[in-house]
């Protein structure tokens, strides 16, 4: 299947709400976050796209939020319909679909069941999770700012940025700058397990 290669500047968008949901798209490089405009005008990120990810599923015929790329980021998008089509003829693309939507699916219910959490482990599930999709090492460079961590989590930056200096205080965190996280994801863990147990 031809996938055309796009690449997107820093906060640049890639579709917005309500316009018409004609491509799938997988990340190559980079990342990017999809987020609504609330009535109140907070933003609220649904979910961070990260290499390998692939996005784009609707329901309908029509985008439910906006997506950006956060950083400098390389996509590879394909017609929807040209992807369905091939899929109804090949048994494993329908299965590779499948996977990829209800890994789609369990994100979904895992940042709900997130948004009911206090904010500690709120943000040690996040950073346990983009360690987890994006590198075996303890260290982490987080491509998203703490506003976004913040927007994502459904707390304030000052709620986000507080959490991650107790964090780092109480030994589970590191932080040799604002984006570069170095776990010590035994304590971590611990942390987590203590505050859901």
């Amino acid at each position: 299947m031809i996938a055309t290669p796009m690449r997107f500047t820093r906060n640049s968008e890639i579709y917005g709400e309500d316009e018409a949901a004609e491509y799938l798209y997988q990340v190559v490089s980079g990342a990017v976050r999809t987020y609504k405009i609330l009535e109140d005008g907070r933003r609220q990120i649904g979910a961070f796209y990260l290499p390998g990810d692939i996005f784009g599923f609707e329901a309908e015929e029509s985008h439910i939020s906006s997506a950006e790329a956060i950083c400098e980021t390389h996509l590879l998008m394909v017609k929807r319909t040209a992807v369905i089509f091939r899929a109804s003829h090949e048994r494993e693309l329908a299965r590779q679909l499948w996977d990829a939507m209800a890994l789609e699916l369990r994100r979904f219910q895992a940042h709900s069941m997130l948004l009911i959490s206090s904010a500690e482990e709120r943000v040690i599930a996040f950073l346990l999770d983009i360690s987890r999709r994006t590198t075996k090492s303890a260290a982490i460079d987080l491509p998203m700012s703490r506003q976004d961590v913040a927007d994502y989590l459904g707390l304030t930056i000052e709620t986000v940025s507080r959490t991650f200096t107790q964090l780092e205080q109480n030994g589970a965190i590191a932080l040799p700058t604002t984006r570069r996280v170095e776990l010590r994801k035994d304590t971590l863990s611990n942390r987590f397990a203590q505050n859901f147990g």
